[in-house]
């Protein structure tokens, strides 16, 4: 499916959402969101633009290795990020159907309000992105490469953010 050409106001929407989310965020952080949560969904394609998104913002290989792993690579990561990372999980996978209060607060006690509004942001939008991936059966492109073909999704602010050719489809 060309789920953008299929759905097009819905498209345009969550693009404007996604730009939206991504306000006073830092850039770094949102890869790291945007790569946890599609690590999570198993969203390939989420998962290698966002990667490669992170590395165009300057994020290390090292962290971006052991992200699925954050918790025992916690050395890597500022207190701020595993509060990110840790909330980024708890809603994604929503295991006990809510936020444990726990982790709310840990990351309440990282960002200020506004910022934790616009972090919840990315997480649901991201999340969203994923299952459009995922049911789309959206892939990466076979002879993609890191940082060439397409500027960091930060800089996006309109259209084509996720391609909608058939090549983009498993086979």
């Amino acid at each position: 499916m060309q789920f953008a050409k299929a759905a097009p106001e819905v498209y345009k929407a969550m693009v404007n959402l996604d730009a939206a989310a991504r306000k006073g965020v830092d850039p770094t952080l949102a890869e790291l969101v945007k790569v946890r949560a599609s690590q999570l969904n198993r969203c390939a394609f989420c998962i290698d633009m966002h990667t490669k998104d992170a590395r165009a913002a300057g994020e290390s290989e090292e962290r971006l290795y052991l992200l699925s792993a954050w918790e025992e690579a916690d050395h890597l990561y500022t207190e701020k990020e595993q509060a990110a990372l840790a909330l980024t999980e708890a809603v994604t996978v929503l295991t006990d159907g809510f936020v444990p209060d726990e982790v709310y607060e840990q990351a309440a006690k990282h960002f200020e309000e506004r910022e934790l509004a616009q972090v919840i942001a990315l997480i649901f939008t991201i999340n969203a992105w994923n299952r459009i991936g995922v049911t789309t059966r959206m892939t990466p492109a076979p002879t993609s490469r890191p940082c060439d073909h397409l500027p960091p999704s930060s800089l996006l602010t309109t259209g084509d953010r996720y391609p909608t050719s058939e090549s983009s489809r498993h086979a």
